[in-house]
């Protein structure tokens, strides 16, 4: 446990954040979370999968009834599916190396010293590109859509973590994905090594 590497991930829409936490799980042979996270919130807290993805990283409830909606510890339900989503990450972590993307994962574990905190973006014309050809969305405004996605995401992580999402002193590592894929999982790779090397080393002169 105490030589875990995490790697956290937040990213822009369309910068191929997901796909590079995937390459980069494959290259360090750890396990990849994304909605995985989800199932097993879901397991762990008794509430369903599906309700689960319908309030995942949502800001706030969906409608007055579901904010007056609470339960035994007086959570408001979108709390609940934060906490439950906290746990998971923690447990996660505890386990052994991982990749995890998004779910506010970087704040969470920001007490860990192996949390490798990473942010993927990329110029507006490249996630586009991505948008239409990778993800094929049916839309006519790519730019406007994504643009919707990320502040809903910065929405959720800023009310829950008191921080703002996308500013680069809250990250190791700030990667343009313009270099591709495989590059980019690659470039984090050989930071991760370093970091944890340099961990390593600093524990040994500890002792």
């Amino acid at each position: 446990m105490a030589n875990n590497l995490i790697i956290t991930i937040a990213r822009e829409y369309g910068s191929g954040g997901r796909l590079i936490g995937q390459k980069l799980a494959e290259l360090l042979d750890i396990p990849f979370y994304d909605k995985e996270i989800i199932s097993l919130a879901a397991e762990q807290s008794g509430l369903s999968e599906e309700f689960m993805h319908q309030h995942d990283q949502k800001k706030k409830p969906l409608s007055f009834m579901h904010n007056i909606y609470l339960n035994n510890k007086s959570l408001p339900i979108n709390e609940q599916v934060f906490q439950a989503q906290c746990q998971v990450i923690r447990d996660v972590a505890k386990k052994g190396s991982c990749v995890i993307v998004g779910r506010c994962a970087d704040h969470v574990l920001s007490e860990n010293p192996l949390c490798i905190k990473v942010f993927i973006q990329a110029p507006e014309a490249e996630k586009n590109r991505r948008i239409m050809e990778k993800y094929q969305e049916t839309t006519d405004t790519p730019s406007a859509y994504a643009a919707k996605i990320d502040k809903e995401r910065a929405a959720h992580y800023n009310f829950f973590t008191l921080e703002k999402w996308g500013d680069r002193r809250n990250y190791h590592l700030i990667v343009n994905s313009t270099i591709g894929i495989d590059a980019s999982a690659l470039l984090i790779k050989q930071y991760a090594e370093g970091f944890m090397q340099q961990y390593l080393a600093k524990f040994s002169n500890s002792k």
